[in-house]
Order: C-alpha cells, then structure tokens, then sequence
C-alpha cells in the first residue's frame, strides 16, 4: 500500500494495481499505468480531481472504474465509462472482492447539501482486508484487518474519530484525510487513537506521502 496524499491510496493486492480516490491533495498518481480498476468513494474535489482522473482512466484503458452514484454521472458526462457502487452490490476485480459500503457524506452544516459517499472494503484470500471508508465514520464494513482512518476533516470530531476506529477495531490503522494537518496535528490525533480507542494489540502505521508499507 502506498499513501498518495491526503485520501488516496494505491493498493497491491492478489496481483492487482487498484486506485483509490485520487484528488485535488493527492500527488504521483498521475502517471501510473498498469492499473485493474480506480475507485472513488465522492466527488468532493480532495477525493476527485475530474482533470487528472479522466487523464488517469484514459491512460488505464484495462481499468473498471467503480465510484459513487453522483461520480459516475460526472464521468459519464464526459464520456467515460463508470459503474456506480451500491452498499451490498458486491464486484470483483481479479480475486479482490470489493463490498461499497455507507451512503452518504458525514454531516457536515446545514448549508452545506449531503452528496452521495460510498467507501470500499477490499478482500482477497490470504490476504489482510482494507476499508476506506470515504468520508463517513458511519459504515459498517464487518471485520477488517487495515482501516484507512479519516483523521482530520470539517465534518470530523475527534471524539469520533476516536469512537470509529474503536468501534471498527482493525488490526492496524493508517491515519489519512490528513493534507491540512501539520506534523505536531497528525502525532496528536494520532496519538489520541492509540489511547483512548480501546483496541488491543492496534498498530499505527503513519504512511506519509508518497511512502509504502507491506501487510
């Protein structure tokens, strides 16, 4: 797994190359080839730059490309082929099983609409699992073994930041959404997870940009 900036990821998994919102924050992607599917969790631009996503899926013509409802529109719009996922429509890349989970963005004020948000678990035999949730601490993914934590957002507190990654329980935590947080934020935030949580045995990864960790 490679941490791209911000929200974006790029996971290897069961022989695989799957993108994962690649946005505005986000940096490296660009020129990535070799990709099975780009998946995006909501058209919020730190999560979708439409740009350099549409220059991405051109250059990955062998990928699928999985996004929300509201995403999908978008790039069909500028004809480009996209499924929509759907909380409990599962699909498969390769031997990747891909569940969406959730439905729509965190609450973030009342002036601001609620767009759709649909996060990722992906699985693989002998393989750990990951969530990406997006931008929501309401899905329910089941277990999962890595969690991608938001950790620092408008719409995000840190009491439930820090309830999320206690309820979820993951093996392992990697800290993401993190582009506007400094340094002495991130160990902070950070740091509150690791003790307040309640998750035995929880390991911190904090992947920076551009750095990678194997699972």
């Amino acid at each position: 797994m490679t941490h791209l900036g911000h929200a974006c990821l790029l996971v290897e998994v069961a022989d695989r190359r799957i993108l994962i919102d690649p946005g505005s924050f986000s940096s490296g992607f660009e020129e990535l080839t070799g990709l099975d599917a780009i998946l995006i969790t909501h058209a919020h631009p730190d999560h979708f730059d439409p740009g350099r996503v549409a220059a991405v899926i051109r250059a990955n013509a062998g990928a699928t490309v999985h996004t929300d409802p509201l995403t999908a529109q978008q790039l069909r719009d500028e004809g480009l082929a996209a499924v929509p996922s759907r909380e409990g429509e599962d699909f498969t890349v390769g031997d990747v099983t891909v569940s969406p989970v959730g439905e729509l963005h965190a609450f973030n004020h009342a002036a601001m609409p609620r767009i759709p948000n649909v996060g990722v678990v992906l699985r693989a035999e002998g393989e750990p699992s990951l969530y990406h949730p997006g931008d929501a601490y309401d899905g329910e993914p089941g277990r999962v073994d890595v969690l991608a934590h938001p950790l620092n957002a408008p719409w995000a507190a840190s009491r439930d930041s820090i309830a999320f990654v206690g309820r979820i329980a993951p093996r392992v935590f990697i800290p993401i959404h993190d582009a506007l947080l400094s340094d002495a934020g991130h160990r902070m935030y950070s740091g509150h997870i690791e003790q307040f949580s309640g998750v035995h045995g929880l390991t911190y990864t904090p992947l920076r940009d551009a750095e990678s960790a194997t699972f």
